[in-house]
């Protein structure tokens, strides 16, 4: 090994400082490119996102290998921002009815607030066939809110296995009709869509409150 190699595998910290410098390098052209989506639009050709980055495509590349890489970071990036609009105002309400409006709200507030983005992350194209990034956005959602809602079921002693599948279920749906509400132009207020949905998906989630207080109902075990 010569001296060169030496100093890279030193334990001296110079590689820690190079990999926390590469993930904030990282972290800072993905919010670029977000910016640019907001600009370009939800379909932005590659080399249009680096001008409006102000950087190069090798340097895109540098830190995300090819455009697949990168539009799944951003994908990651902005549903991330999601759980971070919706767990503030799941987690202020105190009413389990309220739960769930203000997690459907929060939601149809941050893709009415930056629609070019949510398309992008839902609809975009060059994602590699073995990357499915709606997916890997609505897994990060819906595992976020599912960790507030277990808490809920957990404060009411009861059993907290609902969580996720309930999450699943919030999560596609809104994410459904959100989709509709924004093609078709919002053709409904925002307030009355969530308005709609909470009422839709609150006779659900009510039953499973219902059964726990009937012989036979769910268990309060946690599990």
């Amino acid at each position: 090994m010569n001296s060169a190699d030496e100093g890279v595998n030193r334990p001296d910290g110079r590689s820690r400082r190079w990999a926390d410098h590469r993930e904030r390098r990282r972290t800072e052209l993905v919010e670029a490119v977000i910016e640019a989506i907001r600009e370009l639009g939800p379909e932005p050709g590659i080399d249009a996102v680096a001008a409006h980055a102000g950087v190069s495509k090798p340097v895109l590349y540098r830190y995300f290998t090819d455009k697949s890489g990168l539009w799944l970071a951003v994908g990651r990036h902005a549903a991330g921002a999601v759980v971070e609009a919706i767990a503030p105002a799941v987690s202020a309400v105190r009413e389990e009815r309220d739960v769930v409006a203000a997690a459907v709200d929060a939601y149809l507030a941050f893709i009415e607030a930056d629609p070019h983005v949510y398309r992008f992350v839902v609809h975009q194209r060059g994602i590699a066939r073995d990357t499915d990034v709606v997916a890997d956005a609505m897994d990060t959602v819906a595992s976020g809110l599912a960790r507030i809602l277990g808490d809920r079921l957990r404060a009411l002693g009861l059993d907290s296995g609902p969580a996720l599948p309930w999450a699943y279920g919030i999560v596609g749906y809104v994410q459904t009709t959100g989709d509709w509400w924004l093609r078709q132009q919002q053709p409904i207020s925002r307030t009355a869509l969530a308005d709609y949905l909470t009422t839709f998906l609150w006779g659900g989630i009510a039953g499973i409150r219902s059964a726990a207080d009937t012989p036979g109902g769910l268990a309060v075990s946690g599990r």
